[in-house]
């Protein structure tokens, strides 16, 4: 048959491989234009359609460079009138060109990183505890422990990250907390292969890590990152991995409720938050973070014009934080005109990749002073 997209061939077999490889997702899709009008590269550029993108999935035609520009931020999935899963529908489709080898330069090399040194960040494996030098972090005991802090790669090799990682140390500490670390035994959870479609790589991270957990007898697990996060809540427990995760502002909201972290120091200036799309529309946790930051004293919390449920992706999921953006096409750019319109002198977040995002927008965006923080550094900052 043929395809009506650009006067393409379409082929039969195409479409069922990726039939199989959305678990039937794509087929719900009927076209309707939702996803794409909440989309947010629709603020930047018509190189990506998402409806496209699904569309040519359901005709058997071969992906175009927009199925590598999507975030997996999930807007797209919130007014969907027919409840596709449209992020999953995303990685079935990136599944399939990676197994025809067909992935944009650098995904694959990403991939054999986190093969060979169980992270995507080229970094040696026998460095991931250098952040915790001076903070006397103990490894993890499951008989002496009750929380053990899963820092996640951004946490363990990222200069910037590192800085929130020992913040929360010394905020565990002050509420005196027993927890420990993985140390060297701590691998990436797998959430960058599963975003870019190496579903069989994932699996086999999943099912690694769900072992290493269990034999360190983890119960309660606390995440930095909403990426790791979000696997170890929602894709672990489906391969036999139940433990209690939470997120690190989770676990902060439940010390500050229980009077365990007590703040003396207040923090003036104006804040605003920013939600992750993988904590906040993924996983609905909105309120924790806030807590948290309107226990400080002096924190004046002014929420954005595109918040909670519609907040703005930072442009850093789905594979993208390993990918270059073009100048003019980064997401973040307008998130930090979004924040510098309420007036504040903070920008907070909870995750790495946020962070990471602001951080270089905004030293391009002009008029900008915003100031750009973790949720656990500005606690940490009020101790």
């Amino acid at each position: 048959m043929s395809g009506a997209v650009g006067m393409e061939s379409s082929d039969n077999g195409q479409w069922e491989k990726a039939l199989a490889a959305t678990g039937g997702a794509v087929a719900n899709c009927f076209q309707c234009g939702t996803c794409t009008a909440v989309c947010p590269w629709g603020n930047f550029t018509q190189r990506f359609n998402i409806r496209e993108t699904l569309h040519r999935g359901q005709l058997g035609l071969k992906p175009t460079e927009g199925l590598w520009l999507c975030t997996t931020c999930a807007a797209c999935e919130v007014g969907c009138p027919r409840g596709v899963q449209i992020v999953d529908s995303v990685r079935g489709l990136r599944k399939l060109a990676l197994s025809s080898h067909s992935a944009p330069k650098g995904v694959e090399p990403l991939l054999w990183s986190m093969f060979w040194d169980g992270n995507p960040l080229t970094q040696p494996p026998s460095e991931r505890a250098k952040w915790a030098k001076g903070l006397n972090v103990p490894l993890f005991d499951g008989k002496a422990h009750e929380v053990l802090l899963y820092v996640g790669c951004s946490g363990c090799f990222d200069k910037r990250s590192q800085a929130t990682t020992r913040a929360m140390v010394s905020l565990l500490n002050a509420g005196g907390v027993k927890f420990g670390i993985l140390g060297d035994a701590e691998k990436c959870c797998g959430d960058t292969a599963r975003s870019l479609g190496a579903m069989g790589f994932f699996e086999e991270t999943a099912i690694e890590n769900i072992a290493t957990l269990t034999q360190k007898g983890a119960n309660t697990i606390v995440t930095m990152s909403p990426h790791c996060y979000d696997v170890l809540k929602n894709e672990y427990p489906k391969r036999g991995g139940k433990f209690n995760v939470l997120h690190y502002t989770e676990y902060l909201a439940e010390l500050v409720d229980g009077g365990k972290i007590k703040t003396s120091k207040p923090v003036g200036g104006g804040v605003t938050y920013h939600d992750p799309c993988y904590l906040g529309r993924k996983n609905g946790v909105y309120e924790a973070p806030r807590k948290v930051l309107e226990s400080v004293g002096g924190v004046k919390l002014t929420e954005m014009s595109a918040t909670k449920a519609n907040a703005l992706c930072c442009g850093g999921g789905g594979g993208r934080m390993y990918m270059e953006t073009a100048a003019g096409e980064r997401f973040s750019d307008l998130r930090i005109q979004q924040a510098s319109a309420t007036g504040a002198q903070l920008l907070v977040s909870s995750c790495p990749y946020c962070i990471t995002m602001f951080e270089d927008s905004r030293k391009t965006v002009k008029g900008s002073a915003l100031q750009v923080m973790e949720v656990a550094e500005l606690l940490a900052r009020a101790l």
